[in-house]
Protein backbone atom coordinates (compact mmCIF):
# COMPACT_ATOMS: atom_id res chain seq x y z
CA UNK A 1 0.00 0.00 0.00
CA UNK A 2 2.57 2.75 -1.37
CA UNK A 3 0.24 5.37 -3.01
CA UNK A 4 0.35 8.73 -2.16
CA UNK A 5 -2.27 9.92 -1.70
CA UNK A 6 -5.31 8.78 0.51
CA UNK A 7 -8.95 9.38 1.57
CA UNK A 8 -10.01 9.41 4.96
CA UNK A 9 -13.50 8.23 4.35
CA UNK A 10 -16.78 10.47 3.98
CA UNK A 11 -17.47 12.35 0.71
CA UNK A 12 -21.26 13.35 0.54
CA UNK A 13 -22.65 11.95 -2.30
CA UNK A 14 -26.12 10.30 -2.28
CA UNK A 15 -24.82 6.79 -2.96
CA UNK A 16 -21.74 4.96 -2.80
CA UNK A 17 -21.18 4.32 -6.67
CA UNK A 18 -21.24 7.85 -6.97
CA UNK A 19 -18.12 8.32 -5.10
CA UNK A 20 -16.50 5.70 -6.63
CA UNK A 21 -17.55 6.25 -9.85
CA UNK A 22 -16.06 10.32 -9.33
CA UNK A 23 -13.67 10.07 -6.51
CA UNK A 24 -12.63 6.51 -6.98
CA UNK A 25 -12.01 6.84 -10.41
CA UNK A 26 -10.47 10.26 -10.70
CA UNK A 27 -7.34 9.64 -8.39
CA UNK A 28 -7.84 6.29 -8.72
CA UNK A 29 -4.16 5.86 -9.94
CA UNK A 30 -3.38 7.84 -6.42
CA UNK A 31 -5.05 5.68 -3.93
CA UNK A 32 -4.26 2.44 -2.56
CA UNK A 33 -7.54 1.81 -1.61
CA UNK A 34 -10.76 3.63 -1.42
CA UNK A 35 -13.39 4.19 1.03
CA UNK A 36 -17.28 3.90 0.29
CA UNK A 37 -17.68 7.40 1.02
CA UNK A 38 -19.49 6.53 4.24
CA UNK A 39 -22.78 7.29 2.79
CA UNK A 40 -26.21 7.72 4.17
CA UNK A 41 -26.16 8.05 8.10
CA UNK A 42 -22.37 7.55 8.46
CA UNK A 43 -20.98 10.83 6.85
CA UNK A 44 -21.76 12.58 10.42
CA UNK A 45 -19.63 10.20 11.70
CA UNK A 46 -20.14 8.86 15.08
CA UNK A 47 -24.03 10.35 15.39
CA UNK A 48 -25.42 7.57 13.30
CA UNK A 49 -24.41 5.25 16.45
CA UNK A 50 -25.98 7.55 18.83
CA UNK A 51 -29.41 8.05 17.26
CA UNK A 52 -29.13 4.35 15.56
CA UNK A 53 -28.08 2.31 18.57
CA UNK A 54 -28.15 4.51 21.92
CA UNK A 55 -31.15 6.31 21.64
CA UNK A 56 -33.47 3.32 20.94
CA UNK A 57 -31.68 1.23 23.64
CA UNK A 58 -32.90 -0.28 26.39
CA UNK A 59 -30.42 0.04 29.29
CA UNK A 60 -29.58 4.32 27.96
CA UNK A 61 -31.38 7.24 28.93
CA UNK A 62 -31.34 10.11 26.58
CA UNK A 63 -30.50 13.43 27.95
CA UNK A 64 -30.18 15.53 25.51
CA UNK A 65 -30.92 15.66 21.33
CA UNK A 66 -30.34 18.00 18.79
CA UNK A 67 -32.82 20.95 18.67
CA UNK A 68 -35.27 20.55 16.38
CA UNK A 69 -35.14 22.13 13.05
CA UNK A 70 -38.42 24.07 11.66
CA UNK A 71 -40.76 21.72 14.68
CA UNK A 72 -39.23 18.55 12.97
CA UNK A 73 -36.69 16.48 14.68
CA UNK A 74 -33.21 16.23 13.93
CA UNK A 75 -31.13 13.77 13.88
CA UNK A 76 -27.13 15.06 13.77
CA UNK A 77 -25.70 18.02 15.79
CA UNK A 78 -24.82 21.28 14.73
CA UNK A 79 -22.07 21.56 17.32
CA UNK A 80 -20.91 19.70 20.65
CA UNK A 81 -23.69 22.21 22.44
CA UNK A 82 -25.99 20.57 20.37
CA UNK A 83 -24.95 17.07 20.77
CA UNK A 84 -26.85 13.74 21.73
CA UNK A 85 -25.70 12.86 25.90
CA UNK A 86 -27.12 9.93 26.92
CA UNK A 87 -26.45 7.95 30.89
CA UNK A 88 -26.22 4.51 31.81
CA UNK A 89 -29.86 3.76 33.80
CA UNK A 90 -29.41 2.79 37.22
CA UNK A 91 -29.21 -0.89 38.09
CA UNK A 92 -26.62 -1.54 34.83
CA UNK A 93 -23.45 -2.77 35.78
CA UNK A 94 -22.23 -3.63 32.14
CA UNK A 95 -24.24 -2.40 28.86
CA UNK A 96 -24.43 -5.38 26.34
CA UNK A 97 -25.27 -5.00 22.44
CA UNK A 98 -27.90 -7.44 21.08
CA UNK A 99 -27.18 -8.58 17.32
CA UNK A 100 -23.58 -9.09 17.23
CA UNK A 101 -22.13 -8.57 14.03
CA UNK A 102 -24.49 -6.48 12.93
CA UNK A 103 -25.99 -4.32 15.53
CA UNK A 104 -23.72 -1.12 15.00
CA UNK A 105 -24.49 -1.51 10.80
CA UNK A 106 -20.80 -1.09 9.85
CA UNK A 107 -20.67 -4.92 8.40
CA UNK A 108 -24.19 -4.55 6.92
CA UNK A 109 -22.61 -1.42 5.30
CA UNK A 110 -19.24 -2.59 4.18
CA UNK A 111 -21.07 -5.45 2.44
CA UNK A 112 -23.28 -3.99 0.97
CA UNK A 113 -20.53 -1.30 -0.33
CA UNK A 114 -18.04 -3.95 -1.81
CA UNK A 115 -20.69 -5.51 -3.86
CA UNK A 116 -20.83 -2.27 -5.95
CA UNK A 117 -17.05 -1.85 -5.52
CA UNK A 118 -15.82 -5.09 -6.93
CA UNK A 119 -18.19 -4.71 -9.86
CA UNK A 120 -17.11 -1.62 -11.03
CA UNK A 121 -13.55 -2.53 -10.67
CA UNK A 122 -14.28 -5.59 -12.39
CA UNK A 123 -15.42 -3.05 -15.46
CA UNK A 124 -12.41 -0.80 -14.99
CA UNK A 125 -13.82 2.45 -13.43
CA UNK A 126 -11.62 1.35 -10.63
CA UNK A 127 -8.33 -0.10 -11.26
CA UNK A 128 -7.17 -3.24 -10.77
CA UNK A 129 -5.29 -3.64 -7.55
CA UNK A 130 -7.49 -1.06 -5.72
CA UNK A 131 -8.53 -2.02 -1.41
CA UNK A 132 -11.74 -1.26 -0.51
CA UNK A 133 -11.17 0.50 2.55
CA UNK A 134 -13.84 0.55 5.43
CA UNK A 135 -13.16 2.80 8.03
CA UNK A 136 -14.55 2.72 11.54
CA UNK A 137 -14.57 5.04 14.60
CA UNK A 138 -13.09 3.83 17.20
CA UNK A 139 -14.36 2.67 20.95
CA UNK A 140 -13.07 5.14 22.41
CA UNK A 141 -14.54 7.86 19.90
CA UNK A 142 -17.65 6.92 20.04
CA UNK A 143 -18.07 5.89 24.18
CA UNK A 144 -16.29 9.54 25.22
CA UNK A 145 -17.03 12.14 28.25
CA UNK A 146 -18.82 14.23 25.44
CA UNK A 147 -21.47 11.71 25.29
CA UNK A 148 -21.77 9.92 28.62
CA UNK A 149 -20.89 12.70 30.77
CA UNK A 150 -21.82 10.81 33.62
CA UNK A 151 -18.86 9.62 35.72
CA UNK A 152 -18.58 5.78 35.67
CA UNK A 153 -20.59 5.16 32.71
CA UNK A 154 -17.66 4.71 30.36
CA UNK A 155 -16.37 1.94 32.02
CA UNK A 156 -19.62 0.16 32.02
CA UNK A 157 -20.49 0.72 28.19
CA UNK A 158 -17.22 0.30 26.66
CA UNK A 159 -16.38 -3.59 27.33
CA UNK A 160 -19.40 -4.25 25.48
CA UNK A 161 -19.55 -1.76 22.83
CA UNK A 162 -15.60 -3.11 21.88
CA UNK A 163 -17.34 -6.93 21.78
CA UNK A 164 -19.90 -5.06 19.31
CA UNK A 165 -17.20 -3.75 17.31
CA UNK A 166 -14.83 -7.01 17.44
CA UNK A 167 -18.37 -8.79 16.14
CA UNK A 168 -18.69 -6.38 13.41
CA UNK A 169 -15.23 -6.81 12.54
CA UNK A 170 -15.38 -10.51 12.34
CA UNK A 171 -17.86 -10.22 9.94
CA UNK A 172 -16.48 -8.17 7.73
CA UNK A 173 -13.35 -9.91 7.31
CA UNK A 174 -14.99 -13.30 7.16
CA UNK A 175 -17.05 -12.16 3.82
CA UNK A 176 -14.29 -9.96 2.08
CA UNK A 177 -11.19 -11.21 0.76
CA UNK A 178 -8.32 -10.20 3.11
CA UNK A 179 -6.41 -8.77 -0.15
CA UNK A 180 -9.36 -6.38 -0.91
CA UNK A 181 -9.71 -5.08 2.17
CA UNK A 182 -7.96 -2.30 4.26
CA UNK A 183 -9.73 -1.03 7.78
CA UNK A 184 -9.12 2.16 8.81
CA UNK A 185 -9.51 2.88 12.91
CA UNK A 186 -11.03 6.74 13.46
CA UNK A 187 -9.53 8.32 16.37
CA UNK A 188 -10.75 11.71 17.53
CA UNK A 189 -11.17 11.36 21.31
CA UNK A 190 -8.12 9.85 21.13
CA UNK A 191 -6.15 12.25 19.88
CA UNK A 192 -7.58 14.71 22.27
CA UNK A 193 -6.22 12.94 25.01
CA UNK A 194 -2.64 13.31 23.77
CA UNK A 195 -2.99 16.72 23.85
CA UNK A 196 -3.89 16.54 27.32
CA UNK A 197 -7.25 18.29 26.20
CA UNK A 198 -9.71 15.74 28.30
CA UNK A 199 -10.21 16.47 31.87
CA UNK A 200 -9.17 14.00 34.64
CA UNK A 201 -7.23 11.41 32.54
CA UNK A 202 -3.89 10.65 33.97
CA UNK A 203 -1.05 11.54 31.42
CA UNK A 204 0.83 8.25 33.08
CA UNK A 205 -1.12 6.07 31.39
CA UNK A 206 -2.01 7.92 28.37
CA UNK A 207 -0.95 5.05 25.76
CA UNK A 208 -2.07 2.54 27.79
CA UNK A 209 -5.66 3.58 27.79
CA UNK A 210 -5.79 3.96 24.40
CA UNK A 211 -4.23 1.26 22.72
CA UNK A 212 -5.78 -1.53 24.90
CA UNK A 213 -8.91 -1.43 22.57
CA UNK A 214 -6.95 -2.10 19.51
CA UNK A 215 -4.87 -4.91 21.29
CA UNK A 216 -8.39 -6.74 20.69
CA UNK A 217 -9.46 -5.70 17.43
CA UNK A 218 -6.34 -5.50 15.09
CA UNK A 219 -5.24 -9.17 15.52
CA UNK A 220 -8.55 -10.10 14.12
CA UNK A 221 -7.75 -8.33 10.77
CA UNK A 222 -5.89 -10.89 8.30
CA UNK A 223 -1.89 -10.34 7.35
CA UNK A 224 -2.85 -9.66 3.81
CA UNK A 225 -5.55 -7.07 4.68
CA UNK A 226 -4.36 -3.25 5.41
CA UNK A 227 -4.61 -1.49 8.48
CA UNK A 228 -4.39 2.07 9.10
CA UNK A 229 -5.73 4.82 11.27
CA UNK A 230 -6.63 8.20 10.95
CA UNK A 231 -5.59 10.19 13.63
CA UNK A 232 -8.66 14.01 14.10
CA UNK A 233 -8.80 17.62 15.25
CA UNK A 234 -12.50 17.14 14.41
CA UNK A 235 -14.93 18.67 12.68
CA UNK A 236 -18.45 18.66 14.84
CA UNK A 237 -19.15 23.03 14.99
CA UNK A 238 -16.19 23.70 12.49
CA UNK A 239 -12.82 22.76 11.83
CA UNK A 240 -10.90 22.45 13.68
CA UNK A 241 -12.64 21.08 17.18
CA UNK A 242 -9.24 21.88 19.11
CA UNK A 243 -5.98 23.92 17.61
CA UNK A 244 -2.95 22.57 18.89
CA UNK A 245 0.13 24.39 18.86
CA UNK A 246 2.50 21.38 17.54
CA UNK A 247 1.75 17.78 16.04
CA UNK A 248 3.77 16.40 18.90
CA UNK A 249 0.46 14.91 20.35
CA UNK A 250 -0.43 13.56 17.22
CA UNK A 251 3.42 11.99 16.56
CA UNK A 252 2.94 10.82 20.17
CA UNK A 253 -0.18 8.87 19.39
CA UNK A 254 0.56 7.40 15.80
CA UNK A 255 4.07 6.18 17.42
CA UNK A 256 1.78 4.36 20.40
CA UNK A 257 -0.84 3.08 17.59
CA UNK A 258 2.19 1.44 15.47
CA UNK A 259 3.68 -0.06 18.40
CA UNK A 260 1.82 -1.55 20.28
CA UNK A 261 -1.21 -2.96 16.84
CA UNK A 262 0.23 -6.37 17.14
CA UNK A 263 0.74 -6.61 13.45
CA UNK A 264 1.61 -4.85 10.58
CA UNK A 265 0.29 -0.81 10.37
CA UNK A 266 0.26 -0.29 6.64
CA UNK A 267 -0.54 4.20 7.16
CA UNK A 268 -1.15 6.45 9.66
CA UNK A 269 -3.42 9.18 8.37
CA UNK A 270 -2.21 13.01 11.10
CA UNK A 271 -4.25 16.16 10.71
CA UNK A 272 -2.32 19.55 9.86
CA UNK A 273 -3.54 22.79 10.49
CA UNK A 274 -3.17 25.60 8.24
CA UNK A 275 -0.09 26.26 9.56
CA UNK A 276 3.73 26.36 7.60
CA UNK A 277 5.88 27.04 10.49
CA UNK A 278 8.88 24.88 11.36
CA UNK A 279 7.51 24.96 15.21
CA UNK A 280 4.35 23.54 14.53
CA UNK A 281 5.79 21.14 11.88
CA UNK A 282 9.09 19.86 14.07
CA UNK A 283 7.50 16.72 15.87
CA UNK A 284 7.27 14.96 12.83
CA UNK A 285 10.71 14.15 13.48
CA UNK A 286 10.01 12.36 16.66
CA UNK A 287 7.86 9.53 14.86
CA UNK A 288 8.98 5.85 14.52
CA UNK A 289 6.89 4.50 11.58
CA UNK A 290 9.05 1.92 10.21
CA UNK A 291 7.75 0.54 7.45
CA UNK A 292 4.20 2.27 8.04
CA UNK A 293 3.07 4.98 5.78
CA UNK A 294 2.78 8.71 7.32
CA UNK A 295 -0.01 10.57 5.33
CA UNK A 296 -0.23 14.23 5.95
CA UNK A 297 -3.72 15.76 5.84
CA UNK A 298 -2.58 19.47 4.29
CA UNK A 299 -4.83 19.27 1.20
CA UNK A 300 -7.07 22.38 1.91
CA UNK A 301 -6.42 26.33 1.38
CA UNK A 302 -4.39 25.47 -1.67
CA UNK A 303 -3.17 29.39 -1.60
CA UNK A 304 -0.82 27.64 1.16
CA UNK A 305 -0.50 24.61 0.45
CA UNK A 306 2.89 24.59 -1.37
CA UNK A 307 4.13 26.08 2.37
CA UNK A 308 3.15 23.45 3.96
CA UNK A 309 4.83 20.90 2.17
CA UNK A 310 8.12 22.14 2.22
CA UNK A 311 7.98 22.73 5.95
CA UNK A 312 6.79 19.50 6.60
CA UNK A 313 9.60 18.04 4.06
CA UNK A 314 12.09 19.27 6.69
CA UNK A 315 11.45 16.56 9.29
CA UNK A 316 9.29 13.90 7.32
CA UNK A 317 11.19 13.88 3.45
CA UNK A 318 8.91 10.86 2.67
CA UNK A 319 5.14 11.28 3.43
CA UNK A 320 1.79 10.47 1.80
CA UNK A 321 -1.16 13.58 1.46
CA UNK A 322 -4.80 13.06 2.02
CA UNK A 323 -7.43 15.97 3.34
CA UNK A 324 -7.59 16.74 7.50
CA UNK A 325 -10.37 14.82 7.65
CA UNK A 326 -13.05 13.10 5.44
CA UNK A 327 -15.99 15.64 3.53
CA UNK A 328 -18.57 14.58 5.24
CA UNK A 329 -19.90 17.84 7.31
CA UNK A 330 -19.31 19.51 3.85
CA UNK A 331 -21.12 20.96 1.00
CA UNK A 332 -21.79 18.49 -1.57
CA UNK A 333 -21.18 21.45 -3.97
CA UNK A 334 -17.79 21.82 -3.07
CA UNK A 335 -17.15 18.13 -3.85
CA UNK A 336 -15.65 19.10 -7.29
CA UNK A 337 -13.25 21.65 -5.83
CA UNK A 338 -12.25 19.34 -3.32
CA UNK A 339 -11.57 16.81 -5.88
CA UNK A 340 -9.38 19.19 -7.75
CA UNK A 341 -7.32 20.32 -5.32
CA UNK A 342 -6.39 16.73 -3.91
CA UNK A 343 -4.95 16.44 -7.71
CA UNK A 344 -3.32 19.58 -7.58
CA UNK A 345 -1.91 18.62 -4.54
CA UNK A 346 -0.76 15.61 -6.10
CA UNK A 347 1.32 17.49 -9.13
CA UNK A 348 2.70 19.89 -6.47
CA UNK A 349 4.33 17.70 -4.33
CA UNK A 350 5.97 15.51 -7.80
CA UNK A 351 3.67 12.10 -7.44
Amino acid sequence: MSKNLMLVGSIPYDTAEEVFETFGAGLGGHLAAMPDGEVGPRKHWVSKVHFQVMAGHPEFETLRHPEYEDGVERLNPRSHLDSWLFKVKDGIDRVHFGDPGWRLGYARDALNSYFVFKTLREKGTLPAGMRFQVSIPSVISVIAPRVFPHLGDLEKIRPGYLDAVHAELKTIVDNIPAEDLAIQWDCATELMDGYGVLEGHDPETLVERNVEQFRTLCPTIPEKAGLGFHLCFGTLGGWPRFAPDDLSGAAKMANAFIEHAGRRVDWVHLPVLDRSDDAFFAPLADLRPGGTKIYLGMVHNMAGFADRLAAARKFLPEFGLGAFCGFGREAPETLPTILSDHLKAAEIAGF
